[in-house]
């Protein structure tokens, strides 16, 4: 599946988690997916954890931190 379909699945609620990225409007923030993977889950345990979550749908989170990591501007260290 392409970034920009993955990227659909990523969708803001004001209503939910205070307009934080969730999952396909679902309470499920993709920082907590994030933290998931980070934490050394792996996507078939998460797939376990919510039975409605899609594979694609992890793979739509990192999708979204590649696209703002990927805008970030670092500012050179000065000492």
């Amino acid at each position: 599946m392409a970034e920009d379909e993955l990227l659909k699945r990523i969708t803001t609620n004001p209503d939910i988690f205070g307009g934080k990225p969730i999952i396909r409007g679902r309470r499920l923030a993709v920082e907590h997916v994030l933290g998931m993977l980070a934490a050394g889950d792996d996507v078939n345990t998460m797939l376990e954890g919510y039975p409605w979550l899609e594979r694609e749908d992890v793979l739509a989170s990192l999708a979204y931190a590649h696209r703002l990591v990927g805008h970030e501007r670092v500012e050179p260290r000065v000492a």
